[in-house]
């Protein structure tokens, strides 16, 4: 089946517990200032609405516009959500997995460490977007599920098992900056670079954990969901007209929220465990480095990179 400890990922999670409340704060803030940004939306469309003759219809383009508005602001903070939250959570788990002791203050412990390694905000969110942009290529290299089903007339069911397969590599670009961390690198764009010939070269046993814990995070998901629905419903009870029916989408918020805030680092922590295990001893492929070079501008992107960080000496293939 997979390859993590489920009872070492949960101690992770439980004694990163900083770092969890964190992304609570962060996440089901996000979430309630979407409820609230809506429902006023809502509102003050209902009241414009009064003046005409259709307020349900102006009251749900006054939630749209509050949604927008919030989805604005969200956009233009993934920065530093990525620099002070995951990064930092990131951190203090390899200190975890390595089994080092964690200082007190953990949260500012961790910041120091991303700051060490990738120094500026934009540096690291640049450098994820490049890691994203490689592991596409990944997937396509490794052939997504043909690898593991080869079998004639099945394309329908192949395509949707690789579509299952992408949505499960979300979480691959922050392994990478976990391994950029373990390793104190000084150039997170040439390690990086190894670190994602590390992945290729063991590509088919990473998909294999990431299809479980894709699967475990959304049947959770799921459930919680589910769950989510009856106070979502409560709190858009006094949104009125036909604005009531963002009651769904509240409960799919929340659910995003306790899959961000909990199930992404239980995901995080897990692969982490299965990436540093399987690439122990190894070292970065040649062949592999050149099919990635070949086929991901956004490789090569990082070989530039990763020069310039020399002096614009070459890196070591």
């Amino acid at each position: 089946m997979w390859d993590f400890s489920i009872a070492k990922t949960l101690s992770i999670l439980g004694r990163t517990m900083p770092f969890i409340l964190l992304r609570m704060a962060v996440y089901f803030g996000i979430t309630f200032a979407y409820i609230i940004a809506t429902g006023a939306g809502a509102g003050v469309g209902y009241g414009i609405g009064q003046i005409g003759s259709e307020p349900g219809s102006f009251a749900v383009w006054g939630g749209i516009a509050g949604f927008g508005i919030v989805s604005a602001i969200v956009y233009w903070i993934r920065e530093y959500i990525l620099y002070m939250v995951k990064a930092g959570h990131i951190a203090v788990m390899v200190e975890l997995i390595d089994g080092e002791p964690l200082p007190e203050g953990q949260i500012a412990h961790a910041q120091e460490t991303v700051k060490e390694r990738f120094g500026e905000a934009n540096i690291l969110f640049a450098l994820d977007q490049l890691i994203k942009g490689v592991i596409r290529a990944i997937t396509g290299l490794l052939g997504g599920v043909a690898a593991f089903l080869p079998i004639p007339g099945l394309n329908a069911l192949v395509g949707f098992i690789n579509g299952i397969i992408r949505m499960s590599l979300t979480y691959v670009d922050e392994v990478i900056l976990g391994y950029n961390i373990r390793i104190g690198s000084t150039n997170p764009w040439e390690t990086s670079r190894h670190a994602l010939v590390l992945y290729a070269q063991n590509g088919t046993h990473m998909i294999k954990n990431a299809v479980w814990l894709t699967a475990i995070m959304w049947l959770f998901s799921l459930f919680v969901f589910l769950i989510m629905l009856v106070p979502a419903g409560l709190l858009v009870y006094l949104v009125p007209g036909s604005a009531t029916g963002y009651g769904f989408v509240f409960a799919i918020l929340l659910a995003w929220s306790f899959k961000a805030a909990i199930m992404e680092p239980f995901a995080i922590a897990a692969l982490l465990q299965v990436y540093f295990k399987r690439i122990e001893g190894q070292v970065p492929d040649p062949e592999w480095d050149r099919k990635l070079a070949g086929a991901s501008g956004k490789f090569r992107d990082l070989t530039e990179k990763a020069k310039e960080a020399f002096g614009g000496r070459p890196v070591t293939q």
